[in-house]
């Protein structure tokens, strides 16, 4: 069993009989709520895991119960998969739906991205600060989910990126507007356009990741910037105000990418399909690989 995994295990513990593809622990004394990604099968956006998350963040915003009722300052989206953070969409949904012609089934799936960005984006609708702990690869949707967060925190030698574009489609929904307000239009375009993976470096040159953690010491950075962020708590929440104000991504704006994203999606032709299929069963294996790995 590798660090990471014996760290995660150490850290987790969930609340009884609440979530199957979520692991959260809560620590008092750092006002702090982790919340592992822990999907089954293949680590991707699945319905089922983006539904206990949008059901998570709704019990955050409402104060309601457990871990959701106590005093939270900070929040720490990270993976219990060993090497991966997330892969990003549920690409055997979209082939299928797409073979399908199910828009309407696609548009659902599309909700649940979108309902999950808003509610992190807004922060819950409380003076909550975001983390997002980025321990292993992050692709397509999976960037916009880690880059929704206030904060991205690193692990040197992950691979962050878009690969969408390669398919022949746009990234989904959140890419744009995220990027947008975070590098300006152009640098946006061009990360979506060239469908590269980016180094932890690269993205902090960016401004992307905030912090550079070594392999293995993720955790330990998240406590870390803790204990800088609680001397200036107050000016930063504020800043993210000021900044939520001047590059606001409001829902409005999701929810306009869905209908062209749809028609993108719609209009791949069978080629393309094989593609994403392939990259499908590639970051399956890769997922195998690294199960047997560890045992």
């Amino acid at each position: 069993m590798d660090t990471h995994m014996k760290t995660t295990l150490s850290l987790v513990t969930d609340e009884p009989n609440l979530y199957s593809q979520l692991k959260l622990h809560y620590e008092a004394k750092h006002e702090l709520v982790w919340c592992y990604m822990a999907p089954a099968g293949r680590p991707c956006l699945t319905p089922d895991l983006l539904m206990e998350m949008n059901s998570w963040f709704e019990r955050l915003r409402k104060h309601r119960g457990g871990y959701a009722s106590q005093d939270i300052q900070y929040h720490v989206v990270a993976s219990a998969t060993p090497g991966v953070y997330n892969y990003g969409g549920d690409l055997e949904l979209f082939v299928h739906l797409v073979r399908m012609g199910d828009r309407e089934g696609l548009r659902e799936y599309a909700k649940l991205c979108n309902d999950a960005l808003d509610h992190n984006l807004s922060r819950f609708g409380r003076e909550i600060t975001t983390i997002a702990l980025v321990q292993g690869d992050a692709l397509g949707g999976a960037c916009q989910i880690a880059f929704s967060h206030d904060v991205v925190i690193a692990e040197r030698g992950v691979r962050m990126g878009m690969p969408e574009i390669l398919f022949n489609l746009p990234p989904g929904l959140g890419a744009l507007p995220i990027l947008a307000s975070k590098v300006g239009p152009a640098m946006a375009e061009r990360m979506i356009l060239s469908g590269d993976n980016y180094s932890v470096e690269e993205l902090h040159d960016l401004g992307l990741v905030q912090v550079i953690a070594e392999p293995g010491e993720g955790e330990m950075a998240v406590y870390e910037y803790i204990r800088r962020n609680r001397r200036c708590a107050s000016a930063t929440r504020a800043l993210r105000r000021m900044q939520g104000r001047l590059h606001a991504v409001t829902r409005q704006a999701l929810d306009d990418m869905v209908e062209i994203w749809l028609d993108a999606a719609f209009a791949l032709s069978e080629k393309d399909l094989r593609m994403v299929e392939r990259l499908n069963r590639r970051q399956t294996g890769s997922v195998r690989k690294r199960e047997v790995a560890a045992r």
